[in-house]
């Protein structure tokens, strides 16, 4: 996430080795840091419930991240956002999990989406590369990451169709 890129970018992390909610962390701290408002959309009302306490409680005391569930009251005023629903208007984020969707226009309003999935679950794998598609084919640049190593490698990088 560099602080001067404005175009829109698909990030796809392919999780063979690394845990998802380290994955999360990961990526909200350095959203956080970059003042970018973040959706995390997941289609479980129990995966949702699930990093929410693991945000509060799961983390070392420097982890903390300031979130809210998506619906409550004071929603408007958190960078983070944990829910299923539409993506908030101030949102520069949007996080994917569990094969939670977006569109190529939606996407287009944002700095970064981020799509996690997890290289064992083929459903997953399969919404992931249709995703991939969708927003490729719309005009967004993307890349592929995988941690089939131990560690975080960019496999593929696919830039913005010019238009």
């Amino acid at each position: 996430m560099s602080a001067g890129a404005n175009a829109p970018r698909a990030v796809f992390y392919h999780l063979t080795r690394s845990g998802l909610f380290d994955t999360v962390l990961m990526i909200l701290q350095r959203a956080y840091k970059a003042g970018w408002p973040v959706l995390l959309r997941a289609p479980d009302p129990q995966r949702i419930a699930a990093l929410d306490a693991g945000l509060w409680t799961g983390g070392a005391p420097q982890d903390f991240l300031p979130h809210g569930l998506q619906g409550a009251p004071d929603e408007d005023q958190q960078p983070i956002l944990l829910g299923m629903g539409a993506l908030p208007a101030r949102a520069r984020g949007l996080m994917l999990l569990d094969g939670a969707q977006t569109t190529a226009e939606e996407a287009a309003l944002l700095e970064r989406v981020w799509v996690l999935f997890d290289g064992a679950d083929q459903d997953q794998l399969t919404r992931a590369r249709a995703l991939w598609s969708a927003l490729t084919s719309g005009g967004m640049a993307a890349q592929y990451w995988s941690d089939e190593d131990g560690q975080w490698a960019l496999k593929v990088e696919r830039p913005a169709a010019a238009g």
